[in-house]
């Protein structure tokens, strides 16, 4: 429990999500004084060299985590996930070509919409009907489909697709889309096989107020479309993602957690979030009065979802558990309930905090 004598609360909020001690600690001194210039990370200028050296070590951290090939580029965007939802269509449908959908959740559905301003969007499967309680794995791709388009992980719902299953779609789709926004660098796997990453980074890579691209150079400038500037991937590319001023601290912060996600080391980071998501779903499992809202074989490591059998208790558990630290478990708004977010800078003992609280609140019930 040291990390918690030390912390007011535990943050389980779902974003902006908990950071590591470190990171936290870093940014400060560097809002103080960055790098040893005299000046704060807050007003140095985004041209100078020591910020530079931020921005190309951010860059090359992700390649690096990523074990990337030499085709595929890494830029770091403003504007948060959601900007993708039409940056990506702009970049890569054309006004009669169709993209192909996971509907797993809401930010799934909203990507669908946005790609409708540019061209045709199929859904290839989607468990919209059951609440998107699971992942669905009947997949209808039609040949002409130019892209697929998932959500790797689903933060309002609790689901996560399987390592394994996101190859079998790889190996399905002519390109392959990923929005990692809430699971990026939570597990090991191959990378190489998408060909448009994107993730806003308040969840396991910094603050928010940037995105992660990492995007195959070779899909780019296949449509006809003017495109803005600033919302041109290959311009963002060749400036080294400086085209216009960045949000040089939000970039600041995902360079220490980049950092201490390699320190971690990715297999290391996939087998704590592993204990984690399993003493979380076996305490909801075993419980009378508590049940989780996700099938078994889609549950997420990230977002455990859950609810109570009797709703009238939903508030006295929340106050039971805010007496005791604990933070950020509302479920989302649309859905109620309960969530965990259990990102990759939540400790075991945070969990096991939450674990007792559970059990506690259960037999104080009985």
């Amino acid at each position: 429990m040291k990390l918690f004598r030390r912390m007011k609360k535990i943050n389980f909020y779902s974003g902006p999500a908990i950071l590591p001690p470190e990171v936290v600690v870093k940014a400060g001194e560097a809002i103080q004084n960055f790098a040893g210039t005299g000046l704060s990370i807050l007003e140095i200028s985004h041209r100078s060299k020591e910020f530079i050296q931020v921005m190309e070590e951010a860059r090359n951290l992700v390649r690096e985590l990523m074990d990337l090939d030499k085709d595929h580029e890494v830029l770091f965007l403003q504007g948060g996930a959601s900007s993708q939802f039409y940056m990506v269509p702009m970049n890569l449908l054309g006004k009669d070509e169709t993209a192909c959908f996971l509907e797993t959740g809401q930010w799934a559905h909203l990507a669908m919409e946005e790609a409708l301003t540019f061209g045709k969007a199929h859904i290839a499967c989607s468990s919209k009907e059951e609440n998107y309680r699971f992942i669905p794995k009947n997949i209808s791709l039609p040949d002409s489909s130019k892209y697929l388009h998932l959500t790797t992980n689903n933060t309002i719902y609790g689901t996560q697709l399987t390592t394994s299953f996101i190859s079998q779609l790889a190996a399905q789709s002519s390109w392959l889309v990923a929005d990692m926004s809430s699971d990026i660098f939570s597990r090991q796997m191959d990378f190489n096989q998408f060909d448009l990453i994107y993730a806003s980074a308040q969840k396991n890579v910094g603050a928010a107020g940037i995105t992660i691209v990492v995007v195959n150079k070779n899909i780019l400038g296949t449509v006809d479309r003017p495109i803005p500037k600033m919302l041109d991937y290959r311009l963002h590319i060749e400036r080294d993602s400086m085209y216009n001023t960045p949000s040089s601290f939000a970039v600041y912060i995902s360079y220490l957690t980049l950092k201490w996600i390699k320190q971690q080391g990715l297999k290391a980071i996939e087998e704590r979030n592993i204990r984690k998501a399993r003493k979380l779903y076996e305490v909801i499992d075993s419980s009378k009065i508590f049940e989780g809202t996700a099938d078994d074989e889609d549950q997420s490591l990230m977002n455990v979802c859950f609810t109570i059998k009797d709703k009238s208790l939903e508030e006295k558990f929340l106050k039971f558990t805010s007496e005791r630290g604990i933070v950020g478990i509302k479920g989302y708004r649309t859905v109620g309930g309960f969530r965990a977010s259990i990102y990759n800078a939540m400790p075991e003992d945070g969990v096991d905090i939450l674990v007792d609280a559970i059990k506690e609140f259960e037999n104080k019930q009985a």
